[in-house]
């Protein structure tokens, strides 16, 4: 089992990623749309910025997209992986930082294992209905719910 983000761990990563970003021609991060039977998302909510979003991070040095995925999900959420995912999309993410990148994933076949309790990177979790979403959902991630679920054209910004 992954060891929660300390206080301490958070402080660095926060101070660091700017430096991150300057120093990389390109970021990657993997996403999950996590769904359950009754087809409600999981959302996370981050101590380091607003709104309800999809759980997952940063593709890390020496990972695969699906590690990261499968390290993020147990990490945020307590999730593990199943059955393999689907690919659901590359974004660019260039309102953030014009060379980050984010793969999307769907997962529908997982368990839950001990959900970590609240801590300063995840202060929420919890399982939405697809409409309506909270009002403080970040606006790309109901425009890919509306993308997977209303079968509405992909846009490959984030």
């Amino acid at each position: 089992m992954t060891e929660p983000l300390r206080p301490g761990k958070f402080l660095l990563k926060a101070v660091m990623q700017p430096m991150w970003r300057l120093q990389r021609s390109l970021t990657l991060g993997a996403q999950g749309m996590v769904l359950d039977d009754a087809g409600r998302v999981l959302l996370v909510k981050h101590g380091y910025k607003p709104g309800w979003c999809f759980p997952g991070g940063g593709v890390e040095k020496g990972e695969t997209v699906l590690t990261a995925l499968t390290r993020e999900l147990q990490e945020e959420c307590g999730v593990e992986i199943t059955a393999r995912p689907e690919l659901f999309g590359v974004y660019s993410n260039a309102a953030h930082f014009r060379n980050d990148h984010i793969v999307l994933f769907v997962v529908r076949a997982w368990r839950r294992t001990r959900p970590p309790r609240p801590n300063a990177e995840i202060v929420a979790q919890d399982f939405f209905a697809s409409h309506p979403l909270p009002d403080d959902c970040a606006p790309s991630t109901g425009r890919r719910l509306a993308e997977l679920l209303s079968n509405i054209p992909r846009d490959e910004m984030w």
